[in-house]
Formats: C-alpha cells, structure tokens, sequence
C-alpha cells in the first residue's frame, strides 16, 4: 500500500470532525492558520482543506467519492467495496495505540481517532482538535449536520476508551494535542479554545 508522504514536517495540524458543538464560525477561524484534515461531512464547512479523510465506504459512496474535493484522499481497508482509484487505502494495524508506519492506521473505533494517526504521518508536531464531541449534544444530536442516512449509533464508550492510548505514543513522538471543541466528552487531551490555540499558532 501507498505510505503517506511526510509533507508537513513540524506543522500544526487541525482536524475537523462531526460533532454536534462544530459551527462554520469555528471552522473558519483556523482557514489559512494550519494544515486541516476535514473529515468525513467536515469537508462542506471546509472545502479548502488540505485532506479529506474517511474512514466508511457508505459515507464515500453516499458522496459520489467526493469529486469537488481534489485535495488527497484518504481512507482505511476494509472488507467493503473498494473505494474510487482517487482515494489512497491504508492498512488497518489494529484498533489501539499508535501506528508508526505510514502505510498504516490504528482504527481507534473512529475515523476522528484515524485522522490524528495520519496527521502525525504527515508530520504534525501540533494537533488541534475541533468537532470531537465523542457523545451527543444536550438535544440527542449526534452530528453538526445532522443524522447519517443509516441512522447507525456511535460506540462512544470505547472510542473514549480507545483514544486513551494515544496519549503516552503521542508524547513519545513528541506531538502534542489540544482539543478545542466547544463541547466535549474527550477527556485524553488538554482543553483550549480554539482562539487561544490560534493565538499560540500565530505566536510560534
């Protein structure tokens, strides 16, 4: 498999998620700020983002493969219909911890906990966390846009419990991470606005 170009060595790295708290005003405060990797919907607020990354092959099918993005795309094996020939496959290493080699992904039960593998592949030395509720909002929403067209639910217990294996890998590799969503069960990574975080950025 094709391994992932270390493109943005040192770079602070935003990814975007799903979560109910992500509004566009957040999204467009990191634009022009750091590298982004959108995920999965996120690419509708975020159409200029360096990566697109997701993880479900129904979500590429329902989006046509996302052919107005024309950044790389990325997503993870799977025993579904392999997707379009524009979307670069990873192997799946396994569902915790951190995978160090770049053909390669820890699953993590979540395409968000996916995404910080590869944003560290890439060469993220910084990595700011937006939408990542990891749990419904206060209404039930489980998404900022909504539902899925399959209404399935989302593990949120061993995605909680899976990205806390991240933490020790990430310090030994020497990223850190910052998690900025508005509002969030995540509790593995220190919490910062996302205008503190950008303050910092522009302050580096």
């Amino acid at each position: 498999m094709t391994p992932v170009p270390r493109s943005w060595p040192g770079s602070t790295v935003v990814c975007i998620g799903g979560g109910p708290s992500l509004t566009a005003k957040d999204v467009d405060a990191v634009k022009g700020f750091a590298r982004t990797i959108a995920i999965n919907d996120a690419y509708r607020l975020a159409p200029w983002a360096d990566v697109l990354y997701a993880a479900d092959r129904k979500w590429i099918d329902w989006h046509d493969g996302v052919p107005s993005f024309t950044g790389p795309k990325y997503t993870i094996e799977s025993r579904d219909i392999t997707p379009r020939l524009d979307w670069t496959v990873l192997r799946n290493t396994g569902y915790l911890g951190l995978e160090d080699d770049p053909s390669g992904l820890r699953a993590g039960h979540n395409s968000g906990y996916q995404a910080i593998n590869l944003a560290v592949h890439l060469g993220a030395s910084r990595i700011v966390l937006l939408g990542y509720d990891m749990g419904p909002a206060p209404n039930g929403l489980t998404h900022w846009f909504g539902a899925h067209p399959d209404g399935r639910d989302s593990p949120y217990d061993a995605m909680r419990e899976a990205f806390a294996t991240l933490v020790e890998p990430l310090a030994v590799a020497g990223v850190t991470v910052v998690n900025c969503s508005a509002r969030t069960s995540l509790t593995a990574f220190p919490r910062m606005s996302i205008v503190s975080a950008l303050r910092r950025e522009c302050a580096a």
